[in-house]
């Protein structure tokens, strides 16, 4: 039975970039356990500040004041869109390969600490608040970062190489217009999680949040 080209492609990345997606996915785990280390490192004054605004938004999604899903669309698909952008370009410079692994290292922190956070504070409750309002488009968002994390780190050790070993000179164009074309791959996934967040994880939050006040 003849193979699909595109999962081809997609079983060759994934087989000579192995070690790298390990690496990467190593260092992402351990943005979200010192995020939720973090969490535990906050005074009992830090904590209660942060919970009052916290039950404030809740109070918000229980009432229906939140923005329009339109708006929460735009601006986590833009947000978004922007962190992957400046992978790209840290990707293009050669020089800000460390920047992209610190990128993705802080995307863990931020997970590890919104969940840490939740749970730590609300117990059970929290864990089910987390499971609805940070997973669904988290389950795209971050192994869409982590995949143009490594895209990025391999581009850019591909242009070292092409810098520094004329044996294995390939020609530039071409290999920006594949690592372009990854991006934008890239990008149409996160029109996906940002629908969730928008349409999907505010439904979920608002009946887990009156389930939580009754």
């Amino acid at each position: 039975m003849r193979r699909h080209p595109l999962k081809s492609i997609v079983a060759v990345h994934m087989r000579e970039h192995a070690s790298m997606y390990l690496f990467v996915i190593v260092l992402f785990l351990m943005g979200v356990i010192f995020g939720s280390i973090v969490v535990n490192s906050l005074n009992f004054s830090q904590k209660q500040d942060l919970y009052y605004y916290l039950t404030q938004f809740f109070g918000q999604v229980s009432k229906g004041n939140l923005a329009s899903a339109q708006d929460m669309f735009q601006q986590s698909y833009f947000h978004n869109l922007k962190y992957i952008g400046l992978m790209w370009v840290l990707g293009i410079s050669i020089i800000g390969l460390p920047i992209i692994l610190i990128l993705l290292f802080l995307k863990g922190i931020v997970v590890g600490f919104t969940v840490g956070f939740l749970v730590n504070q609300m117990g059970w409750q929290g864990f089910l608040l987390s499971f609805v309002s940070v997973m669904p488009q988290n389950l795209i968002i971050i192994p869409a970062f982590i995949v143009m994390g490594v895209i990025s780190v391999s581009f850019s050790l591909q242009m070292v190489r092409n810098q520094f070993m004329k044996r294995t000179h390939e020609p530039i164009f071409p290999m920006i217009m594949r690592y372009t074309m990854a991006m934008l791959v890239i990008s149409v996934s996160l029109f996906v999680s940002s629908s969730l967040e928008a349409y999907v994880s505010p439904f979920f939050m608002k009946q887990i949040i009156q389930l939580i006040g009754n």
